[in-house]
């Protein structure tokens, strides 16, 4: 019966994220102690005052369906928020409430890319972004970046990327592997190469804000005569700990929200009515949960780097953002255990997975085929104790 299923299938792959996860799952099914350093999710509760407006407005009975585009005052907060934190103008008109900024993103996608449209994305990426452009039609044109540059599109090489077919910019600062993360300078002139070309959107990913390890959050938003084109993404998981309740955000021109309102409007209508609630005190409320956790990421990141410096051959940036490191492990290509041989970063990832029983994520699926992402989304304690078995099955390939 596959040869019945759409062809839609055919153009993108599954999460390696997700891949990985599962692998991991069924290893600590048969009772082997996986420490699992591959899904981008914190180890950290929702904060009280955010569940407490959840435990409200069930007892309130908001419990029907909502707008498309979200409870006005949800949106509303959202605007603030965008104040608050960044300094931009938006009116709850400019903003979409959607079920995680996955959601969110694929829609801004589908309502820009068209067919063989051309989408510049600098590599390292998160999975997802090329598998939704390929979902959208459109192709792909990965930039390669260097450690070098910190792992940042540079302007000369932006422009070098793009053609009269590219349609869309997709990025993202903080970066998901990477942990780069932009500066208002290098954003700045990043802008000036976009004033040349007025017919590309720009898609920033923003979901990591809050983990920033360096000052300020810098929004490419922030420049004039690009925010008509900016569609910024943002949401609730990364920095209030609320990976299962769902809820992404789009801010964007008012073409732009319409055309997302109505991909919504067939695809789940709206999210969810509680989490909404919850979102007011998440983005209106007290941030210091927040802060606190960004401050338990930066010692654990301090940790992770100082394990890491204690393992030949691995090569490691500091990142400047997020919760991950994403060294290069080329080094142990053509190295072998006596019964398994690393050819590629694939190989590294099944080898620490079957012998240190430490999950993470190959490269590939990041557009860099040397590296491998771990995430330190986890209690110091299992850090320390995941980079001991790394460390152990190493040391074994000679």
């Amino acid at each position: 019966m596959s040869n019945q299923l759409s062809s839609l299938l055919d153009r993108f792959n599954e999460p390696e994220t997700l891949k990985m996860a599962q692998l991991g799952r069924e290893l600590a099914a048969k009772g082997i102690d996986v420490i699992n350093l591959s899904l981008g999710e914190p180890d950290f509760d929702t904060p009280q005052h955010i569940k407490d407006a959840a435990i409200k407005a069930i007892n309130d009975n908001w419990s029907h369906y909502t707008p498309v585009s979200g409870f006005a005052d949800a949106r509303e907060a959202v605007c603030v928020k965008l104040k608050r934190d960044n300094n931009l103008e938006y009116k709850p008109a400019n903003i979409i409430l959607s079920t995680g900024a996955k959601q969110s993103l694929a829609m801004a996608i589908l309502a820009v890319v068209d067919k063989d449209e051309e989408v510049i994305i600098p590599t390292p990426y998160w999975v997802t972004y090329s598998e939704l452009v390929k979902i959208a039609g459109g192709k792909v044109v990965s930039v390669r970046t260097t450690v070098e540059n910190g792992f940042k599109i540079t302007p000369e090489e932006l422009k070098a990327a793009i053609t009269p077919k590219t349609k869309m910019f997709l990025f993202s600062s903080p970066c998901n592997p990477s942990g780069a993360v932009y500066s208002k300078a290098e954003l700045e002139a990043l802008a000036e190469v976009f004033k040349q070309y007025p017919d590309i959107y720009i898609i920033s990913d923003e979901i990591y804000e809050y983990i920033n390890y360096v000052g300020k959050h810098e929004s490419i938003a922030q420049f004039s005569e690009l925010k008509e084109r900016v569609i910024l993404i943002n949401g609730l998981s990364k920095g209030f700990a609320m990976t299962g309740w769902r809820l992404g955000y789009i801010a964007a021109n008012i073409e732009i929200a319409k055309a997302c309102d109505k991909l919504q409007g067939q695809f789940t209508s709206a999210t969810c009515s509680i989490t909404q609630k919850a979102a007011i005190a998440a983005l209106t409320g007290d941030l210091t949960p927040s802060l606190a956790m960004t401050a338990e990421f930066a010692e654990r990141k301090k940790l992770t780097l100082a394990l890491i410096k204690e393992i030949p051959g691995i090569s490691c940036s500091d990142p400047d953002g997020a919760f991950y490191v994403f060294p290069d492990v080329s080094s142990f290509y053509g190295k072998s255990d006596g019964t398994t041989t690393i050819t590629n970063a694939n190989d590294f990832c099944m080898y620490l997975l079957n012998t240190a029983h430490v999950s993470s994520v190959m490269g590939d699926a990041f557009g860099e085929p040397d590296c491998v992402r771990f995430s330190y989304a986890n209690s110091q304690e299992n850090i320390k104790k995941a980079w001991a078995r790394v460390k152990d099955a190493l040391l074994k390939l000679k």
